[in-house]
């Protein structure tokens, strides 16, 4: 690894002229969700859409969110993990990645990934380092792990020999069965050495009603701009930690892992819908 200076923030000095605000994009649209403002019509519509068939959406989208937050404190506070690799990163908020990283380690170095101008933009804007740490941003899709795993700005910013926490938290749902993603997290796990950790979490239809689920299923699989959602069982989502040693408690509803301290009473499992796991790398 060719280290970056502590406190380099690095990215893409020009992301890939593709905005097209017209097509709702699943990072803005899960910024409407969390009631941010970086969304355009075909998000808010798209958003609405959902909702009108999963009326907790916004209430999912925002346990998702604490979940992430759990997830890295955790990692960084009992674990001593000091890099994070966090796919699908999405519109920046409070409490990013490295925020809750670098509050408890300064020296964290933290690589975003996701395939969205508009967020690689704000991201470079709004996510900086530490003095200590660093944090990088790459254009790339969750779908391509060989371009993720040798791009240079990984490369500067993360090293591979040592503990790695991947973060794939709310984006393992957009991946279709015909493009693998057993095989895509695999390909990326193979890269980090053991200690290394895993952070998912996964939309689900376990707790829909049966006539829900099936539009769910439905417009995944036609390809709708507002359903592009591959929901999964529980048995789907754990296979994601084959070969790992789950955390405490295991995979379990965002909204109930190690939630000891978040604000009571927590949401039911079937108001949230999302499965979330952590699991070491032996």
């Amino acid at each position: 690894m060719t280290t970056d200076a502590p406190g380099t923030t690095t990215g893409p000095a020009h992301p890939s002229d593709r905005i097209d605000t017209s097509v709702a994009h699943p990072a803005r649209r899960y910024n409407y969700w969390l009631g941010g403002k970086d969304n355009f019509q075909a998000d808010r519509d798209s958003g609405d859409m959902v909702a009108a068939s999963f009326p907790t959406i916004r209430t999912a989208a925002l346990e998702n969110r604490r979940f992430l937050q759990r997830a890295v404190r955790h990692l960084a506070r009992e674990e001593g993990i000091r890099q994070f690799l966090d796919i699908g990163t999405g519109i920046p908020t409070a409490d990013n990645t490295h925020e809750v990283a670098q509050a408890i380690a300064p020296e964290s170095r933290v690589v975003y990934v996701d395939n969205d101008p508009i967020v690689l933009a704000h991201a470079r804007a709004l996510l900086t380092s530490s003095p200590e740490g660093a944090t990088a941003y790459i254009d790339a899709d969750l779908r391509d792990p060989e371009r993720i795993l040798r791009h240079p700005d990984l490369l500067r910013t993360i090293d591979l020999s040592r503990p790695v926490a991947l973060m794939l938290v709310a984006i393992l749902h957009f991946v279709g069965d015909d493009d693998d993603p057993y095989a895509v997290v695999t390909r990326l796990l193979d890269a980090l050495p053991p200690g290394s950790y895993l952070a998912a979490s996964h939309a689900t239809h376990d707790y829909l009603p049966p006539h829900v689920a099936q539009e769910a299923k439905a417009a995944a699989r036609g390809g709708s701009p507002h359903g592009l959602i591959n929901l999964r069982t529980r048995a789907e989502f754990t296979r994601f930690f084959d070969g790992l040693e789950l955390l405490e408690p295991g995979v379990t509803s965002v909204a109930e892992w190690r939630a000891e301290d978040a604000p009571q009473p927590r949401p039911a499992a079937a108001e949230v819908s999302m499965y979330g796991a952590v699991a070491r790398k032996g």
